[in-house]
């Protein structure tokens, strides 16, 4: 088993949201777990992934057919084949993305001792954004006014990527690849939120370098 880590660093304002509320609060709550920490389900974080490595193989595949045809089975492996069914030989595992552990463990502490609260947590690492939509003439639109919890930038999470056998260099360079091409992610990602920078590091908690697959891009 090898254990890899994906860093992902907000950049702005940025929903990893739970697809509810509060209401008389927030129409868009964040999820957070029980001590207020906001995070990123690890489900989410392979589905943004894998349709990065989608959105790249058609586009190798107008001009690069010899590299599609190496990394499609690559690609299988690492996020899956749609409709597949529990039997299919999958080996890398997405934890989810939670904020750094000694920051956890602190706050964890002080809420089980009752100095602050879940909600106190929440607040101090979020704020609301609301917004209402306009007519075409810039008119607000009655009963449109919607409010969106949002994790504050310069944050960081981190996820566990598990192995369970050892990597290929083709799987890590295509999930290295799959980072470095994710720029936005959570709610409202296409309306200028979400914007991150993603990082792969190695079981020795290096930066994975992209030299190996980008030499084989530009060879091909």
């Amino acid at each position: 088993m090898e254990r890899y880590k994906l860093r992902l660093d907000l950049q702005s304002e940025t929903t990893f949201g739970r697809g509810d509320g509060l209401a008389g609060v927030v129409d868009r709550e964040v999820e957070h777990d029980p001590f207020g920490l906001p995070y990123l389900r690890g489900r989410t974080l392979k589905g943004l992934l894998a349709e990065e490595c989608a959105n790249m193989l058609y586009v190798l595949g107008r001009q690069q057919q010899a590299l599609v045809q190496k990394y499609t089975p690559v690609a299988g492996q690492l996020f899956g084949q749609p409709g597949s069914g529990l039997e299919q030989d999958v080996y890398l595992y997405f934890g989810d993305a939670v904020l750094p552990q000694d920051l956890r463990l602190a706050v964890q502490a002080e809420v089980e001792k009752n100095r602050i609260s879940r909600l106190d947590v929440l607040e101090a690492l979020t704020d609301i954004r609301r917004q209402t939509a306009v007519d075409e003439t810039g008119v607000p639109n009655p009963h449109s006014l919607r409010s969106m919890r949002v994790i504050l930038p310069d944050l960081f999470f981190e996820a566990d990527l598990i192995f369970t056998e050892p990597a290929t260099p083709e799987a890590v360079n295509l999930l290295n690849l799959c980072a470095m091409a994710l720029r936005r992610a959570g709610t409202g990602r296409n309306r200028g939120r979400g914007r991150i920078k993603a990082t792969l590091f190695d079981p020795q908690n290096q930066p994975v370098r992209f030299e190996s697959l980008r030499e084989e891009l530009l060879a091909s």
